[in-house]
């Protein structure tokens, strides 16, 4: 049902934060609530210290029935903290006790558990306001002393209590299948710059960066070095829960590789205090630090983001179809220019999924991303071919985005685990066909057991599609950190070599014309020369690269496509897998890896290195391929541009335009983000490793989907 659908975190158990008071449902949506358990979080006392400094960042857990309920807000660097935080939970009968686990905050990392315990819910006596001391410990050391948490319950009776507190009010009319929009608007953030930081390094400077913290969103910045007053011009967003607002916290770091990053000071940004739809500048002053941050800050609506079951379909009601599609005519090219594409997604069913419990079952849940936004299915229990019959609707900011479907198995304390995972780029759907697609692993690079079915719909303005391309990316919020892996390291030096080769066996081409190794190809090379460097215009540089584009084109459309099928990378990626599988059994016989983190951090950096240069290559050589046909027509579009330009304005005047754009461009925009148009449109174009993750397998004869072709809305 409805309240079924509730965020989660795409690797684990279900999660739903909350800030000050919150209301949560437990049950199904068929029964009524029965209880109403209100709870204060008082403090904690003699809590155990995870970090190296003898401290801990403790953050408190509520679970009922094997589902997360309530998370506290962290408090910092502190064994007695004290949280005074409310929370109001709904639950349908007392057989299940309230679940108390604490945990040390680590940025990046798998926090550390500090301990649990429970608070059995029968024995509370109704209507009556009770202060309760619980005592953790962890079970596997029940000997340690871990502390205490200090709560005040109150139990009472609840008759017909709302189900859904993300229920909102739906644009549809029936009460019976309404919609459930998840959050109710976009915090958009952008981080100029730092102001007089604290010198943490022995020279007399910092290498800062900023953690930004909204319930379980998490942003880190990049890294600026060896500087006091850093330059970010970073954005992104937030989704806002809350009708309120929420509390932002921010925190500003050192780094240093090989030991724990110093800590600079913290601020925090109260939303409620902001008014929407409105940019505010802010000078955050650091507490228990020195100097300033500088952040843009701006609230507006909600995205078309939401969950409704089958039989609230957007496109097949006419009136809402046709409001989509004037939305995204092309009349409306510069009406927000953010808001590019309208994308649904219908989660139908899976088959064949692998066993993941003990009882040869699983209690598999979708998970359903598109860059930052993050919604999710029900979870079916005990089942290997489950059905979800729901309806995901998607606000398109990037028309090159890659929208993943993950489906795990649901633990009850623990985290969920993966059964498979499918990438489909936008630019590769067909609309309104019923697919089946065969489930990946972790990596993308090969099948794993059992077949999701979707069928996807998207509709966007080229225009601003276009537009949109020569812009940054969005950065997502929640990426696995930087890992050094031999394969990996292997596979990006091959790469790179490959790259590097096209140019030496360029070269040794040219060499050979001037060598006369073979008379005719020198001779017309000779001839060639003379003719283009006699005639030579600049307009000429553009109109080469578009008949190389244009020559591609007529080879594919023809049936000549010379474009082979990189089986040197999917073999790469395939021992990489395996390396990972293997890592993960042996990574306990690892451990002396911490000891050189230095030097790990140094192969890491050249890894990276290798990646960009390498994908950097490909992602031309793909242009040229009409790997992503669109990108190569908006490339030969600008190339006719360019040619023009070039043809009919002198250069002079060219340089002259460029030049004064960029020394006024911070005179006109002080706040502006830079970036680069070409390496804008380049970051759209899929590199070869990713060309393999997104490449879809084909379903076994056993499960080939019922398709169904609909009006292609696009």
């Amino acid at each position: 049902m409805l309240d079924s659908c509730k965020l989660k975190s795409a690797c684990n158990l279900p999660l739903t934060y909350n800030k000050k008071i919150n209301t949560f449902g437990t049950s199904n949506a068929d029964d009524p609530g029965m209880y109403q358990l209100d709870i204060t979080l008082r403090r904690g006392q003699s809590l155990a210290a995870r970090d190296r400094g003898g401290t801990s960042d403790p953050y408190v857990k509520f679970k009922i029935g094997g589902k997360e309920v309530f998370r506290s807000k962290i408090i910092y660097k502190n064994l007695n903290p004290v949280w005074e935080e409310k929370a109001c939970i709904l639950v349908d009968h007392l057989r299940e006790p309230l679940y108390v686990k604490v945990f040390d905050y680590d940025f990046g990392l798998q926090d550390d558990f500090m301990g649990s315990a429970f608070l059995e819910l029968t024995q509370l006596e109704l209507n009556r306001p009770t202060d309760v001391t619980l005592t953790l410990k962890d079970p596997h050391y029940p000997d340690h002393d871990l502390g205490i948490i200090l709560l005040s319950v109150v139990l009472t009776p609840k008759e017909g209590a709302h189900r859904d507190v993300f229920q909102t009010q739906s644009l549809r009319l029936s009460d019976v299948h309404r919609k459930s929009h998840l959050w109710r608007g976009i915090v958009s953030i952008t981080l100029i710059e730092g102001r007089d930081l604290k010198a943490m390094d022995s020279n007399g400077l910092s290498d800062p960066y900023v953690k930004f913290r909204l319930g379980h969103q998490k942003y880190k910045s990049k890294i600026m070095p060896k500087t006091l007053n850093p330059q970010w011009r970073e954005q992104f967003d937030f989704h806002l829960y809350e009708e309120r607002g929420g509390i932002i916290d921010i925190t500003a770091w050192d780094r240093d590789a090989g030991k724990r990053d110093d800590f600079i000071g913290r601020c925090q940004v109260d939303l409620s205090a902001l008014s929407r739809e409105q940019t505010h500048k802010l000078e955050l002053q650091l507490q228990e630090g020195e100097g300033q941050l500088v952040l843009l800050v701006t609230l507006t609506a909600s995205a078309t983001v939401s969950i409704s079951d089958l039989s609230v379909n957007s496109l097949e009601d006419q009136k809402e179809r046709e409001e989509i599609l004037k939305r995204y005519s092309p009349l409306r090219i510069f009406h927000n220019l953010k808001d590019v594409g309208f994308l649904q997604v219908k989660v139908i069913r899976a088959e064949g999924l692998m066993a993941a419990d003990v009882t040869g079952k699983s209690d598999p849940f979708c998970v359903v991303e598109l860059n930052n936004d993050r919604l999710l299915t029900h979870t079916v229990y005990k089942n290997l071919n489950p059905e979800w019959n729901k309806i995901f609707t998607f606000n398109i900011k990037d028309i090159h985005s890659v929208l993943e479907v993950t489906v795990y198995d649901e633990d009850r304390d623990r985290s969920a685990d993966f059964l498979g995972k499918v990438a489909i780029p936008l630019l590769s759907i067909q609309n309104g066909e019923q697919k089946a697609y065969v489930l990946k692993n972790k990596q993308l690079t090969g099948p794993t057991k059992g077949v999701i079915y979707l069928e996807i719909d998207v509709i966007f303005n080229a225009v601003k599609a276009s537009l949109r391309t020569l812009i940054p990316k969005e950065q997502k919020y929640i990426e696995e950190e930087n890992r050094l892996s031999k394969q990996l390291l292997l596979r990006n030096f091959i790469r790179t070599k490959r790259c590097v080769m096209v140019l030496v066996n360029a070269a040794y081409y040219v060499n050979s014309c001037f060598d006369w190794d073979s008379p005719s190809r020198s001779l017309a090379a000779f001839v060639l020369f003379l003719f283009v460097v006699w005639n030579f215009e600049l307009y000429m540089i553009p109109l080469v690269l578009l008949l190389l584009l244009t020559w591609n084109y007529f080879l594919i459309i023809s049936g000549k496509d010379n474009r082979q099928r990189d089986t040197v990378v999917e073999d790469m990626l395939e021992d990489e897998e395996e390396e990972d599988d293997k890592d993960d059994k042996d990574s306990e016989k690892k451990g002396f890896i911490n000891k050189i983190y230095a030097i790990q951090e140094v192969c890491i950096s050249v890894q990276n290195i290798l990646d960009e240069v390498a994908s950097f290559g490909e992602r031309i050589k793909n242009t040229f391929n009409w790997t992503v046909p669109f990108l190569s027509w908006l490339a030969i579009v600008a190339l006719c541009v360019f040619i023009v330009i070039l043809y009919f304005i002198p250069l002079r005047y060219i340089v002259l335009v460029w030049g004064i754009n960029k020394f006024t461009k911070k005179l006109r925009c002080p706040y502006a983000i830079d970036n680069n148009e070409l390496l804008d449109f380049l970051s759209r174009v899929p590199s070869d490793v990713q060309v393999v993750q997104y490449q879809e397998l084909k379903p076994d004869s056993s499960h080939s989907p019922c398709k169904r072709k609909k009006n292609n809305l696009g």
